[in-house]
């Protein structure tokens, strides 16, 4: 379901993929290659949510904030995670269930690991591997940890591709 709200409409690129089971409302902003699957919720109602190329939002995910959400290049967002953080960087994987609170802004090249809570306001540095509850940075994010997040990103385009081709 994709609705206007407020006078605002999303705008959605044409290579990008929204699934029928999806909710995107309002000034919500997705970019080319990138891909909303089932169950997922980007509300920009309150504000405006700019979602960049090639980024994957999985099942069950909320999108939301009460200040705008600038979410970079080649982000993968997993399974139920709640985004209401104010910035994640180019190339980030957010691990499944993590939860991002008000004002935090992760950088460049991060991981979020699976049900992790990054804190109201909490910055998070380029090249940093992040885990916990609440979310402490454990180190730098590893070789293996890049190339999963490249590897994953990769994959959904190549999905989501699909899923258009199929008309689903």
């Amino acid at each position: 379901m994709i609705e206007s709200f407020n006078g605002k409409s999303a705008r959605i690129a044409p290579t990008a993929f929204v699934s029928e089971a999806a909710c995107v409302i309002g000034d919500v902003e997705i970019g080319e290659n990138s891909s909303v699957w089932p169950g997922a919720i980007i509300r920009g109602d309150f504000t405006s949510i700019r979602i960049g190329n090639n980024c994957q939002i999985e099942d069950n995910c909320v999108v939301h904030a009460g200040r705008p959400v600038e979410i970079g290049d080649n982000v993968h967002i997993g399974h139920g995670a709640v985004v209401h953080c104010s910035r994640i960087g180019n190339n980030v994987l957010i691990g499944s269930n993590a939860t991002l609170l008000d004002e935090a802004e992760i950088g460049d090249s991060c991981v979020v690991a699976a049900n992790s809570v990054v804190g109201t306001g909490m910055r998070i540095p380029d090249d940093s591997f992040v885990a916990g509850v609440p979310a402490k940075i454990k180190g730098n994010r590893t070789r293996s940890q890049a190339a999963a997040t490249e590897d994953g990103v990769n994959a959904y385009v190549r999905l989501a591709r699909q899923y258009k081709r199929e008309g689903l």
